[in-house]
């Protein structure tokens, strides 16, 4: 979107005899702190509004406008003293009965992310949700409800807490399951379910979303993903839809702990990624090897512009936090497009051997 708001507030101060940008510049000045690094992204905030109400738009876009900011304000704001922990966000079926296979498999998935200090995230809701919110318990619990025209209620472990956060829209609400997720494992379910595993897929397949586990989890003997799969891999694979190697952005697992153990390895080593000046950063838990570099650079040439690795021993910025600032990292020009190539290379630094022992 073009960035032209001295323009702008030039063009408004012609018409109205005010000089907006002074205003705001002062209003922007007064309400957040002199240090803070997100000044001109508030100043930029409120030249958005100014240029809305400039406008004048029909009340149902102001509307819109308002309940989105004060959605996200608020979620933000509740979010903020959960932080430090990871997340795993569970979808499937509202409708799954409390003597399915599948309900006891979903609350045993809550109770080990819980053992394992992960906090489980859904819709709030009955069924699947309310499965993962009883073995997670309160403590290791977040619900994202929605509100409905009709009466619609939180499960028994969030409702009436300070872990449950309500959306008045559908949008918002899907932001902040994937905003939130360090992971995602998604049950059997309906079109719902499948709405979610297929948008999570397109957002991480196209770089929208930072890369994190999509597990698919059934219970011994199930088909359900294993169906979804075949006719992902004959319809879109073979079709050539997809990369062959965007199926690695997903693992089907049948029990709680393939689930549970398909995050930790994932973050066994690999902390994060972020991009700097169009370089592609993975913060490492430990550092690599010279070994492991090498092949690196021999088998995974393919996803990088240049061809190079370069392992750092920190940040060579300021914008990191604190306890990131001093983790290892493998940099390169990631060419942002093969992302299930993304998730091999991730693989191969998580085993153990490819650490170095220093």
């Amino acid at each position: 979107m073009p960035d032209e708001p001295d323009d702008f507030l030039a063009r408004h101060f012609q018409t109205s005899g005010i000089d907006l940008r002074s205003k705001v510049d002062e209003l922007t000045s007064l309400m957040a702190p002199a240090n803070s690094l997100n000044r001109e992204l508030y100043r930029e905030m409120l030249i958005t509004i100014i240029r809305m109400g400039q406008a004048d738009r029909n009340r149902w876009d102001a509307k819109i406008m308002l309940q989105t900011l004060r959605e996200m304000e608020h979620a933000f704001s509740v979010l903020e003293q959960f932080k430090r922990r990871r997340k795993v966000t569970v979808f499937g079926s509202a409708r799954t009965p409390v003597d399915h296979p599948i309900y006891q498999l979903a609350r045993e998935l809550g109770a080990q992310l819980a053992r394992h200090d992960l906090m489980v995230v859904t819709g709030a809701g009955g069924g699947i949700m309310a499965a993962a919110h009883e073995g997670a318990g309160v403590d290791s619990s977040l619900g994202f409800n929605i509100t409905l025209p009709f009466e619609q209620s939180a499960n028994a472990t969030v409702n009436g807490t300070s872990n449950l956060l309500s959306f008045h829209f559908f949008f918002l609400r899907k932001l902040f399951f994937v905003k939130e997720a360090d992971a995602l494992v998604l049950c059997p379910g309906g079109f719902g379910t499948l709405d979610e595993a297929i948008e999570v897929l397109t957002l991480i397949q196209t770089g929208k979303s930072p890369i994190v586990p999509v597990v698919l989890l059934d219970q011994p003997g199930g088909n359900f993903w294993q169906e979804a799969l075949q006719f992902i891999e004959r319809q879109l694979k073979d079709s050539g839809y997809i990369l062959a190697s965007d199926l690695n952005l997903m693992t089907l697992v049948y029990s709680a702990d393939a689930a549970v153990e398909q995050i930790s390895q994932f973050y066994s080593n690999y902390n994060s990624s972020r991009w700097l000046n169009k370089r592609y950063i993975i913060r490492l838990n430990h550092p690599l090897n010279n070994a492991a570099l090498t092949t690196i650079i021999s088998q995974f040439s393919d996803i990088s512009k240049t061809g190079d690795f370069e392992l750092l021993e920190r940040a060579d910025d300021s914008q990191d936090a604190d306890e990131l600032a001093g983790l290892p990292r493998l940099v390169f020009d990631f060419n942002g497009r093969n992302h299930g190539r993304l998730r091999e290379l991730i693989d191969f630094i998580n085993l153990r051997e490819n650490w170095s022992s220093e």
